[in-house]
């Protein structure tokens, strides 16, 4: 693949998934789907409360060193996570995009929550240091929901298989 950056094997290999699976449903069981639309529901709830009530502990989790507003990393964040969210429940023949989408997404909120382990700021209830804590410790079990639940992470193994 040749473009205005080189690519890595890895970031081919993802590109061509991609391409390989944009009009093609990738099958996923029953409960992949109800975790895939559990997902999507608590997603729709965090960017709803982005941006109304819980919008101040949202502002206290963001890193000093972010380089914007703090309320509109707030807001963008919680934009986000709405487009998400509904795109979870409602774009079907994307499932394995929209699972590699929110994937990301996990992965870079994650400095917000290390940010509030390590500056001990209290929010959302965590208010202690083992709190927090623990609290990092779920951002992988959300990458991996997102991936398992919408077929995104069987769809990368198969296109890892040789002949394909």
């Amino acid at each position: 693949m040749s473009g205005l950056f080189p690519l890595t094997e890895y970031q081919d290999r993802v590109y061509l998934l991609m391409l390989r699976f944009k009009n093609e449903v990738m099958q996923t069981s029953v409960a992949q789907n109800i975790f895939r639309i559990l997902l999507g529901l608590m997603l729709l709830f965090t960017g709803t409360s982005h941006l109304t009530w819980a919008r101040a502990d949202f502002r206290a989790q963001v890193p000093t060193w972010i380089p914007m507003a703090t309320d509109l990393v707030v807001i963008l964040s919680g934009v986000a996570e709405l487009f998400l969210g509904l795109g979870l429940l409602l774009f079907r023949s994307q499932r394995v995009q929209m699972g590699w989408i929110t994937a990301i997404f996990f992965v870079l909120i994650f400095p917000g929550n290390i940010s509030q382990y390590v500056t001990h700021t209290s929010a959302f209830g965590l208010n202690t240091d083992t709190a927090r804590l623990i609290r990092l410790f779920f951002q992988p079990v959300l990458i991996i929901w997102a991936l398992w639940s919408t077929g995104a992470w069987k769809a990368w193994r198969q296109g890892r298989k040789p002949g394909r």
